[in-house]
């Protein structure tokens, strides 16, 4: 990967290493918590806003369409601003975005905020994550980028929870409050913490699009897609099943989330070494790892407590693809980290949209409990596709 002499100069002085990551994890916890939190909260959202839970579900799948879309073109439109600059332009949207949900008054204002908001996520997560992988040495970039993805699985332990909390006793719209303080505090430290870093000139439009087009880096955006679809399939309608299935009460759900961002926590930092270790081979065993738990989980949901197991290493297998599979793709486009980085996020959250729109229909034409079983099917695809590359890879490099 190429890094900038700016970057160079920072993983010399060792002192900014740390300080850089935090800021970076403090910016991906606004950020996951706003993702996240309306998942604990679509009944909510739903019976204000005299909407029905597949509705509500779309909300999740307009945000992820946000940044699949938005993502790529605004790293491009961006690349000549400033890293620092660049992270508080976005942090100020963030927070304009989630200003607005709390004043929305009905669904399509809801809807175009959301919309308005999701811009700020990939490019977000694009740029930090080649700044992290950058301050480090290549053997360790994939600890690297867990650590700064850290904040989103923060999120789900400590954010999420809190907002679902906040938005089941204050009003859902509360919850977005809090995000906005969130974001406020992300962009203070953005400005106080994030050095100063010196852009290179930028490869060109063109070239950047170009490495993009690599078919085994579209590969790798289809597989991460497809590990996205799997999990929003079954996580965006967490809470009704969690209700109607297993039985549990509405409180208890915020509980059950905080288990499931501890696994999520688990999983990435778990995740980021082993994919230091060995890249491929811990790809492909934490799919097979969420095929079988995602099928074991159409039966456990029946029983509370296997139910709160399974979704806590559901969690882990979940995000512990997230780090290796990021340095992967931004293995493949050395000419285009950042857009590379950003690109898999717009990847995984077409995936998220897919996921939420899949289940939305499993819902209406299977009812809730076919959710598991439908999300371990897709991720075994995601599976057989990387295990075919991995294959084809080993079998050139014994020629």
């Amino acid at each position: 990967m190429n890094t900038s002499p700016a970057i160079s100069q920072q993983k010399a002085r060792k002192e900014s290493f740390p300080v850089a990551i935090l800021s970076l994890t403090v910016g991906s916890f606004a950020i996951g918590m706003t993702e996240f939190v309306i998942m604990g909260l679509l009944p909510n959202v739903a019976d204000d806003l005299h909407v029905s839970i597949s509705a509500a579900g779309q909300l999740i799948t307009a945000y992820a369409m946000g940044v699949a879309i938005g993502a790529p073109i605004l790293t491009l439109l961006t690349q000549r601003i400033p890293q620092k600059a660049l992270l508080c332009l976005l942090m100020l949207l963030f927070i304009f975005g989630n200003g607005i949900s709390v004043f929305a008054p009905n669904y399509a204002v809801l809807m175009a905020a959301r919309i308005l908001t999701a811009l700020t996520h990939g490019t977000f997560f694009g740029v930090g994550a080649v700044i992290a992988a950058g301050l480090v040495r290549p053997e360790k970039r994939a600890g690297a980028v867990s650590v700064m993805m850290a904040g989103l699985t923060i999120a789900n332990i400590v954010g999420v929870p809190l907002g679902t909390f906040i938005g089941q006793h204050l009003g859902w719209r509360a919850s977005f409050g809090a995000i906005a303080v969130m974001g406020a505090v992300a962009l203070i430290g953005i400005l106080l913490l994030v050095p100063r870093f010196k852009p290179e000139p930028p490869e060109g439009i063109a070239r950047q699009i170009r490495a993009l087009m690599h078919p085994k880096l579209l590969l790798f955006l289809l597989i991460g897609a497809l590990g996205n679809t799997s999990l929003f399939a079954v996580f965006t309608y967490i809470a009704p099943m969690l209700q109607e299935i297993t039985g549990f009460a509405e409180h208890s759900v915020t509980w059950i989330l905080v288990i499931f961002g501890c696994g999520v926590t688990l999983g990435n930092i778990i995740g980021g070494r082993l994919a230091d270790w060995k890249l491929m081979p811990s790809l492909l065993g934490l799919y097979l790892l969420l095929g079988v738990i995602l099928g074991l989980f159409t039966f456990t949901i029946q029983s509370p407590v296997l139910a709160v197991i399974t979704i806590f290493f559901w969690g882990a297998a979940s995000f512990g693809v997230m780090p290796g599979l990021q340095v992967r793709i931004m293995n493949l486009a050395q000419a285009a980290p950042a857009l590379a980085s950003t690109s898999s996020h717009s990847a995984g959250n077409l995936g998220n949209a897919a996921g939420a729109f899949i289940g939305g229909l499993v819902i209406t034409h299977a009812g809730l409990p076919a959710l598991p079983w439908v999300g371990s099917l897709i991720v075994t695809l995601a599976l057989i596709l990387g295990a075919v590359s991995y294959a084809q890879e080993r079998k050139q490099a014994a020629k």
